[in-house]
């Protein structure tokens, strides 16, 4: 017994558990994670995302997120040995290589995967307290989203809204390209699409839109304007072909655009988001 009373014993943690069938039930939450419908479905029913990498992991547990159980190939369990003993109750489940491809429908080449517990962490008006956001329209590519995600966290922008047809940012690729990010960056997705720009304007922030509008200002002359009149800025981000909707274009503040050369009219959104919040943040 110590000064301060008797301590409560930390719960055991069991032993990892082999599996070696590819069919064994409790591998449901890694079944096929490259068939985007099935896992919409199933991580949705289920409240679930995949994490992916020990860094991922990582990330993901220490931003508080819950473990429902670990996959990992038997390398990872001594580099791992802290997460897996501070979740005693998350199973263990250690396979070869091969089944984990078997299992998820592509090579695990970093042979380690976490099921966590889903949460809604941040509402709308949460995020519209914020000074600096970017505003993902309709982005249907997980890579984009999460690369999206983490270039605005890497520039010091302080969140993120998605439209309701945005990629979901905590699907496997959205985190993984993220590398994290998406669990760092407070991020929530909008209910209403269509008036997300009066939103943001009766909430104080000045919406850019990223446009190759004919009214479109260069993103550096806007990005003089606002530093001689400070204000909340909003970001807004389109798709890759067809760009920002006409009613999201429209209700912009300000339509800006990246100049460019060589006979390239756009970026890629991720590389477009990047340029944007480095130029408008300072």
């Amino acid at each position: 017994m110590s000064d301060h009373g008797p301590v409560s014993p930390q719960p055991a943690r069991s032993a990892p558990t082999p599996i070696h069938d590819s069919d064994d039930p409790r591998l449901a939450d890694y079944v096929r994670l490259r068939d985007t419908s099935l896992r919409r479905h199933l991580e949705s029913t289920h409240g679930l995302f995949i994490a992916e990498g020990e860094k991922v992991i990582r990330r993901a547990v220490e931003a508080g997120y819950r473990p429902r159980s670990f996959l990992l190939a038997e390398r990872w369990l001594p580099g791992l040995a802290d997460v897996l003993g501070g979740w005693p109750e998350a199973p263990v489940y250690v396979v070869e290589e091969a089944l984990a491809e078997q299992v998820t429908g592509f090579h695990v080449h970093r042979g380690a995967l976490a099921s966590l517990h889903r949460e809604v962490r941040h509402t709308v008006d949460d995020l519209l307290t914020s000074t600096r956001l970017v505003v993902i329209e309709d982005v249907v590519d997980h890579t984009n989203v999460g690369a999206v995600l983490r270039n605005a966290a890497a520039l010091g922008w302080e969140g993120a809204l998605l439209a309701p047809r945005a990629a979901d940012p905590l699907y496997r690729r959205s985190v993984k390209v993220s590398m994290g990010a998406v669990f760092s960056l407070p991020w929530a997705r909008l209910d209403d699409w269509a008036g997300a720009p009066d939103l943001l304007r009766r909430a104080g922030f000045t919406t850019v839109a990223l446009t190759l509008a004919d009214d479109a200002v260069d993103l550096a002359v806007v990005a003089e304007r606002l530093r001689a009149r400070p204000q909340k800025v909003a970001i807004l981000l389109g798709t890759e072909g067809a760009g920002l909707s006409h009613r999201w274009t429209a209700g912009a503040d300000v339509r800006a655009v990246i100049p460019m050369r060589a006979g390239i009219d756009s970026l890629n959104v991720a590389a477009a988001s990047a340029v944007a919040c480095y130029v408008l943040g300072g």
